[in-house]
């Protein structure tokens, strides 16, 4: 909405303003409603249930309000609303968030509100998740504009360069490659070219590409929801991996950038920069109260929702494979739990009784099993994140 005002004050054309603004935005609503959110969950007894079975430091942790998730939805959503060019884009990624939050709501609300202690059927959030899935995907089949790589963008004035990002045609300046919208790409073989990969870029077919976003949502929903164990957890390494992505949908957007970094051109994603720094803004917002001891959980509201948005950047970014690395702290959780599952499983069908492979799954368990405190558990759990986000920057230029 603001953006409609860049003829009025020419500030407001930068994406790096609006990002800035949209970040703090989130901050302040964050702030603003957080306390209100938190006395209303805590008069209604809102709060979360721990499960017996669990770590027994948790123990201390029940009644803690839970659905603070709600904090971040109004966090993510209104500033991006605001502050973003509503592209085809913006409305896809918010959409979609929008949407799997209210799911994760309407779970929360079913096992806290309702006493129904499994929430809602794990069959209609997988329904859910593939509505979700398919949506991204017919925006990006048939709305959202084919990425393209550059051979040299040197040849062209800064002028030119601004035109075309502003939507002028390419073909006029220099020859250009256009990709499949199908097509994904594949880290570390961008000089590589084989008969299925062409210079780090596997085209799919549609139903196959289909299949690839849904789980790409299905994945990431779960996978933050597991890691939403300890205090801060979630959060944190949610805004280190959107940070991460957020930088990489400004210089694809950017021609100059993406042809230096050999990325795809995707006209417009620059803006996703917006939904990328609303979305840390909320997560660091939310840490205010969600640091440990924790005086509000986010539930599934906030887990469902997050997860989303960090899956529908990468397909949108065309990075569904480098997410496995920035996002490397959610899969090993969610491996971790798959992993015990499976060995338990196995042993018990074997020796006629199960064994873990850990103390306790998801792996952050695991450690505080050992007695190790959750604070350090979660501090150390980041800065894997951080240097997983930093390594995956560096791949732009690793042939």
């Amino acid at each position: 909405m603001i953006y409609l005002f860049h003829e009025y004050l020419n500030i407001f054309q930068y994406v790096s303003f609006r990002a800035a603004g949209a970040a703090i935005t989130a901050l302040l609503i964050s702030f603003l409603l957080g306390p209100k959110i938190i006395r209303t969950l805590q008069n209604h007894r809102i709060g979360e249930t721990i499960r017996k079975n669990g770590p027994t430091t948790h123990y201390l942790k029940e009644g803690t309000p839970t659905m603070g998730g709600i904090i971040m939805l109004l966090s993510i959503i209104l500033p991006s609303i605001l502050w973003a060019k509503l592209n085809e884009q913006i409305i896809t990624i918010v959409i979609a968030t929008l949407f799997m939050g209210m799911i994760g709501f309407l779970d929360d609300y079913l096992k806290i509100v309702k006493k129904i202690s499994k929430g809602l059927i794990a069959r209609y959030k997988l329904i859910a998740q593939i509505i979700v899935g398919i949506f991204i995907a017919y925006m990006v089949l048939y709305h959202i504009d084919k990425p393209i790589i550059f051979e040299d963008s040197k040849k062209l004035s800064d002028e030119q360069i601004q035109l075309i990002d502003k939507g002028e045609k390419t073909k006029q300046y220099f020859e250009q490659e256009e990709k499949s919208k199908t097509s994904i790409s594949i880290p570390f073989m961008a000089s590589n070219t084989s008969d299925k990969i062409i210079n780090g870029f596997l085209e799919l077919p549609k139903w196959l590409y289909v299949i690839l976003i849904i789980l790409v949502i299905t994945a990431t929903s779960n996978a933050i929801n597991l890691t939403d164990g300890l205090d801060g957890l979630a959060a944190g390494l949610t805004a280190i991996s959107i940070t991460a992505l957020g930088v990489i949908a400004y210089a694809s957007g950017r021609l100059d950038f993406s042809d230096y970094l050999n990325i795809l051109y995707i006209r417009g994603s620059d803006e996703l920069l917006i939904f990328s720094f609303a979305t840390v803004g909320a997560c660091l917002g939310f840490l205010w109260y969600n640091s440990n001891p924790a005086m509000i959980f986010m539930g599934d509201t906030g887990s469902l929702a997050l997860g989303t948005a960090l899956g529908s950047l990468a397909i949108l970014l065309r990075k569904e494979i480098l997410l496995i690395i920035i996002g490397g702290v959610f899969v090993i959780e969610a491996l971790s739990v798959i992993i015990q599952v499976l060995y338990f499983k196995y042993t018990k069908r074997k020796y006629g009784k199960g064994k873990k492979m850990f103390l306790m799954a998801p792996i952050h368990h695991h450690f505080e099993q050992k007695g190790l405190p959750e604070s350090r558990i979660v501090v150390r759990f980041w800065i894997i994140g951080i240097l997983l986000a930093l390594f995956s920057l560096s791949t732009f230029k690793l042939q």
